[in-house]
């Protein structure tokens, strides 16, 4: 279909139980399920985490002021609320808001929420069932507009590359991280296996917002050093930990880029381009400028300190190339990225249902992010920036699957 316009960040916030039935009987007592509180309202119960309001975080289609999404009160509805229903009713809903399709990544009770799951087993069960669900029972339905992004599990490097493999059988467009594909907070050589697969099966890699988001209970990926550096100095000399000080006017997943940079990941992978999204834009000049900056007063003594090798570019280059960012109403970011960094890597989202979105007004939206701006720039920045990063113009539309179907049977 010919696009014009794409949210690069939506969300599904579906009943677990609609994927939780493809969960191995032996696990299925540890998924996520759906129970009703007292008062009515319904609500996520799995281990590891606490209790979920299924309403939390969805409430748009409403002014302002009368919006309660963590404090839904007894006349709230999750099966009404927007956002949370079948593959035909979310095509509706794109209709009511002028969008044609949808980047969708998983809701609140998504791998974060899920990673309370102790045993792992268990775990890759549930990203396995809901991949194949969003794949096989939800983007099936119009795969041109429900562009589904499939998760990674977040246990050591041979899940994450099988999983990947898998999510690309399925046809599925994008995956997400939730920490790197070893399955810690920090890159390893070893992930060079992951990265490698995912440059040859062009399969777009994506971070949404940042590791391990929303926070749920105990944090995943625990704490730990931004990087594993060659050398371990005294203690007492109480050294910081060099790429969380480059990164340090950086925002939320701009901690990962900076660990894939010092890594070497975007040396040894050249193609490899990943998607920040939910991060606004604005931040990202000052950022790069002080990536810049900062690297070229500390790189002589941190590579004799704590053998961090010199980079063959300056950060902000990596930034440049391998980058990509999204971002819902942020005027501001738009006149700066103009400015700055150039509109090429920046992908405007509804970020529906969440509390960030304006549904069903993200017509008056972006006319105010893009008010006089040139419209071959706007249209990069609401559609084909998406299109290249996630590769839609190779996608089978919901005619061709609709025909395939017919032949088959």
């Amino acid at each position: 279909m010919k696009y014009h316009c794409i949210s690069a960040d939506s969300h599904l916030e579906v009943r677990p139980d609609r994927y939780t039935q493809r969960v191995p009987v032996q696990y299925r007592d540890r998924a996520p399920r759906v129970i009703t509180l007292e008062n009515g309202t319904l609500a996520v119960l799995q281990e590891g985490k606490p209790l979920e309001y299924l309403i939390a975080n969805i409430s748009c289609g409403v002014p302002y002021e009368e919006r309660r999404p963590y404090d839904p009160g007894p006349e709230a509805n999750y099966e009404t609320s927007p956002g949370t229903g079948s593959p035909e009713q979310r095509l509706r809903e794109q209709d009511l808001d002028g969008v044609d399709a949808e980047v969708l990544f998983p809701g609140n009770c998504g791998p974060a929420y899920w990673r309370g799951i102790k045993n792992d087993d268990a775990f890759k069960a549930v990203v396995r069932a809901y991949n194949e669900w969003l794949a096989e029972d939800y983007c099936a339905c119009a795969p041109d507009r429900l562009i589904g992004v499939g998760v990674i599990p977040m246990t050591n490097i041979n899940d994450a590359v099988a999983e990947l493999k898998r999510c690309a059988e399925l046809e599925l467009k994008a995956v997400v991280l939730n920490a790197f594909p070893n399955g810690q907070g920090f890159p390893t050589p070893e992930d060079d296996k992951f990265w490698a697969a995912a440059v040859d099966i062009k399969m777009p890699l994506t971070i949404h917002v940042q590791f391990g988001f929303p926070q749920r209970g105990a944090q995943f990926p625990p704490p730990a050093p931004a990087l594993q550096y060659a050398r371990k100095p005294d203690p007492a000399l109480n050294v910081p930990d060099m790429v969380q000080r480059f990164n340090k006017y950086g925002f939320r997943g701009s901690i990962h880029i900076a660990q894939l940079i010092w890594a070497g990941v975007f040396d040894r992978f050249p193609k490899l381009n990943i998607y920040v999204a939910e991060v606004q834009i604005g931040w990202i000049p000052h950022w790069m400028d002080q990536l810049d900056n900062e690297y070229g007063r500390q790189r002589y003594w941190v590579e004799r300190v704590l053998g961090l090798p010199k980079l063959p570019r300056w950060p902000s280059e990596y930034v440049r190339e391998n980058c990509w960012w999204g971002f819902n109403r942020n005027p501001a970011g738009v006149r700066l990225a103009r400015q700055d960094t150039g509109v090429d890597r920046v992908m405007w989202a509804s970020d529906f249902p969440h509390l960030e979105s304006d549904w069903p007004n993200s017509k008056r939206v972006i006319e105010e992010n893009f008010a006089g701006v040139p419209e071959d720039e706007k249209q990069k920045m609401i559609v084909s920036n998406a299109v290249e990063f996630f590769h839609l113009d190779d996608i089978r539309s919901s005619r061709e699957v609709g025909s395939r179907a017919v032949a088959h049977a």
